[in-house]
């Protein structure tokens, strides 16, 4: 009866009841009420990284009747959830502030951005088109004049009145190629990728950046890319595993870039998949660079403020 009362409290709330005596301290770690909470909030947490994704050896065993008694869903609620990460952030608001300083000697220039995926370009929506006309929410400051052979106009926008950035955005295929392909449910060739035969059948990298691609690659100080999260859609992750395995490759100079996933779906009402699911969909556990997953919508822009703080802040450290 006990547990079935504490299950209506929130996560933070238990954690205070386990402050007030020895008695409460241990009732609020049973195993079982976290592992209720576990299931019931990771589908609606709205981010998650590198550092707080959960094994998906656990994920798996918290739907499995052989789960190993051993292990604490507790521990891994509170490192996982965005509620707690952003708590543990908000305790530390004179860290926080000379790291803004800090950040603010480091970044003199406007760091740049590749931005990528086919959340750019399967969606009802264009997240791009949005940041570009959304004076309001994301000013633009400036357009640039074509950079590298082949590959678009750099945007720069302004965070917060304060932070300049520029986004240099990646396409798969022409616009013409790409509008048809979105109107007749196909997928187009991504001209970005080559196929490379000097990996001797190497199937983790299976491809090579043509080298406009590379040269951006090289100069930009992080990536973004855009995750078509939609539940509805037919999703081929395998290929986009070795895509960004391949943007990622330490061999094109990002060793330390970090990288922005935006799970993008076109609509609030949009059914999603869960960021920590879409993680180990695109095995992003394999990466030795810092990342994050944020939920996105195109249609309001949701949740690209977020992510954008985070990669900025990742590029001032």
């Amino acid at each position: 009866m006990q547990l079935h009362i504490l299950s209506f409290l929130t996560p933070q709330d238990l954690c205070r009841l386990g402050m007030t005596n020895r008695y409460w301290n241990e009732m609020v770690q049973d195993r079982l009420l976290w592992k209720y909470f576990l299931l019931r909030d990771l589908p609606t947490w709205t981010s998650i990284d590198c550092h707080s994704l959960p094994d998906v050896k656990v994920l798996s065993s918290c739907l499995s009747e052989s789960e190993r008694m051993d292990t604490n869903y507790m521990s891994i609620y509170l490192r996982s959830s965005p509620n707690t990460r952003k708590s543990i952030r908000s305790k530390n608001p004179i860290y926080g502030a000379v790291t803004s300083f800090l950040q603010s000697l480091v970044m003199h220039a406007e760091p740049r951005f590749a931005m990528f995926g086919p959340g750019l370009e399967q969606l009802d929506d264009s997240l791009l088109i949005r940041m570009v006309t959304s004076p309001d929410f994301l000013p633009v400051v400036g357009i640039l004049q074509r950079q590298i052979d082949g590959i678009g106009s750099g945007v720069t926008f302004q965070l917060n009145n304060q932070h300049k950035f520029n986004i240099l955005t990646l396409f798969s295929a022409p616009r013409t190629e790409r509008d048809r392909a979105r109107a007749e449910q196909t997928s187009t060739a991504n001209r970005m990728f080559l196929a490379d035969r000097s990996q001797n059948g190497d199937q983790n990298m299976p491809y090579a950046l043509i080298p406009q691609v590379k040269e951006v690659c090289r100069v930009v100080e992080g990536f973004i890319y855009v995750a078509n999260a939609e539940a509805h859609k037919r999703h081929n992750r395998e290929e986009e595993v070795a895509q960004i395995m391949t943007m990622m490759d330490s061999h094109q100079g990002a060793q330390r870039k970090p990288l922005l996933v935006l799970a993008c779906v076109t609509n609030p009402e949009s059914k999603r998949i869960p960021c920590v699911y879409l993680a180990h969909d695109l095995c992003l556990g394999k990466l030795t660079q810092q990342w994050m997953v944020q939920n996105a919508v195109a249609s309001t822009l949701y949740g690209l403020l977020e992510g954008i703080e985070w990669i900025l802040g990742e590029v001032g450290k």
